[in-house]
């Protein structure tokens, strides 16, 4: 699913008014109605009061609309309107009258007004704000958003939160509501997704208006969200007569005193993901305990209890570096003479990132094509500090396009960018913030590279199955006692996730006869 900007929404919104031959205010009618269906739906009437805080835009007459649907079913309603500029949009003051004709008074909001009292089992739509927004709320209006977060009434937001902005992070964060669920029209926000911002958003929906389906079609996006329908292309399945051999051969090279537990995990996560065969290559420390904790893998040694080089003569298909490495002086002149000397695919994490950010000039030797996956910090010493997710993005784009390499952005929803456009994991869950987690992720894109999948198609498609073991683990582990070893072991249950067909509910109408 494209993640379109506000002002390639609101082309899309004048596209389909121009190509349907519609009215602008046949297109609010439409979204009015998509939100108190949705509403409907979930609610059958119940007696319970509905606050509705129009603004004076489109995004309120999207409210207007939607109160007198609610009104005309029967619900308990109070409309208000946040008088936040003297200018009236024509499609808002159409359904203001509307209203009107149906005896429904609104209450006007001003700098002088007293807050209303509101319950928390109340119900609150927001239609203050929409995706036009773009300065920080006067404050007597941050006032009227900070009353209605603090109701602890639920917070329905229509298309967005009042008070954030689409592409940039709010100067004044108690100047934007804290919705409970957002209803987006036709597409999601980028905000939605973004560490700083996406905190404004407990969970959201994208509700069909009927924006041209060739326009969303044909328009090129930044961003992409990434769900188990784009992922599924990817898959590539095996045949009858293949072999180990026809997967690929994975090497993993990594481990130090003390840290060969992070190669144990990349080894068997590329494993489970795949990959035909998986050579570890390690200090001598690392020796015995490899050949008893992964029977799976062959081994090779260099150093005592660092590796002081990378020399080898196989042929693998593809180098999982970094993982535990450590960033002794002997490891990095290793890494160095390695680099200039390779010429395979990599996938760099961990200690061979914190090296090549000490040493710039080595980024010139990373293969084309290679995958980058920094935790935060790592991520920080490559690119640069940032002042905001924005920034960091923005950053983020530079690099890759510069280097020619993939990068995965690790978050709550990571994104992986590749030749200026970012692709957003819609998998995961917080108790895949543990220790190990990103060793794990390294195998399995390692192990998806080796079976031929593309940098960019392993990269998506790991961080994505990634994301769905965590969230198949977690059913049985909860947050707290989910662990990295937790994860591989759910990469099996997260592929054949990928062929489950959603059960069908029950018909629970009623039949004639």
């Amino acid at each position: 699913m494209k993640v379109f900007t506000a002002a390639q929404i609101y082309k899309a919104d004048t596209f389909t008014i121009e190509k349907q031959q519609i009215t602008s205010d046949a297109l609010m009618e439409r979204a009015a109605t998509q939100i108190f269906n949705w509403m409907h739906v979930r609610m059958q009437g119940a007696p319970v009061k509905i606050h509705l805080f129009c603004g004076i835009g489109n995004n309120g007459g999207d409210g207007i609309a939607l109160a007198r649907h609610l009104f005309e079913h029967g619900y308990d309603i109070a409309v208000y309107v946040v008088k936040y500029s003297d200018k009236r949009s024509k499609d808002f003051l159409t359904n203001l009258d509307r209203l009107k004709d149906r005896k429904i008074w609104p209450i006007y909001m001003d700098a002088d007004s007293n807050m209303p009292e509101i319950h928390p089992n109340d119900i609150i739509v927001d239609a203050i704000f929409g995706i036009g927004l773009n300065r920080t709320p006067d404050a007597w209006v941050a006032k009227i958003i900070q009353h209605l977060n603090t109701s602890k009434a639920f917070i329905l937001s229509v298309d967005i939160p009042s008070g954030l902005f689409t592409d940039s992070v709010p100067e004044d964060k108690e100047a934007v509501i804290k919705a409970n669920y957002v209803l987006s029209f036709q597409v999601p926000k980028l905000v939605f997704f973004l560490p700083e911002t996406g905190i404004y958003v407990e969970q959201w929906e994208v509700l069909d208006i009927g924006l041209d389906a060739e326009f969303l079609m044909n328009e090129k996006t930044d961003f992409e969200l990434i769900s188990k329908n784009e992922v599924l292309q990817f898959y590539r399945p095996r045949t009858k007569y293949s072999h180990k051999g026809s997967y690929g051969h994975a090497l993993i090279v990594g481990g130090s005193y003390g840290k060969i537990g992070a190669v144990i995990l990349t080894s068997r996560a590329a494993l489970k993901a795949g990959s035909g065969l998986v050579t570890v290559y390690v200090p001598e420390c690392g020796y015995a305990i490899l050949q008893t904790a992964i029977p799976e893998v062959m081994v090779l040694t260099n150093g005592k209890e660092a590796i002081e080089a990378i020399e080898f003569d196989m042929k693998p298909t593809v180098i999982g570096l970094g993982i535990g490495m450590g960033i002794h002086d002997k490891t990095g002149k290793a890494l160095e003479h390695f680099l200039k000397a390779n010429k395979l695919p990599l996938v760099l994490d961990a200690d061979a990132l914190n090296i090549l950010s000490k040493n710039q000039d080595l980024m010139d030797f990373i293969p084309e094509n290679s995958i980058l996956t920094p935790h935060p910090k790592e991520l920080e010493r490559l690119v640069g500090k940032w002042k905001d997710d924005f920034e960091k993005l923005e950053k983020v784009r530079q690099f890759t396009d510069k280097r020619k390499v993939v990068l995965v952005v690790k978050g709550a929803h990571s994104i992986t960018f590749f030749e200026g456009r970012g692709y957003i994991n819609t998998t995961g869950n917080p108790g895949m913030a543990t220790a190990g987690s990103g060793d794990a992720l390294t195998g399995i894109i390692t192990g998806l590279i080796a079976q031929g999948y593309s940098s960019l198609q392993a990269a998506i498609f790991g961080v994505y199955i990634h994301g769905k073991s965590g969230d198949i683990s977690v059913e049985n582990t909860g947050y707290q006692a989910l662990i990295a070893s937790d994860i591989i072991e759910g990469i099996g249950s997260a592929f054949l996730d990928l062929f489950k067909v959603p059960e069908e509910r029950p018909d629970t109408s009623e039949k004639d006869g």
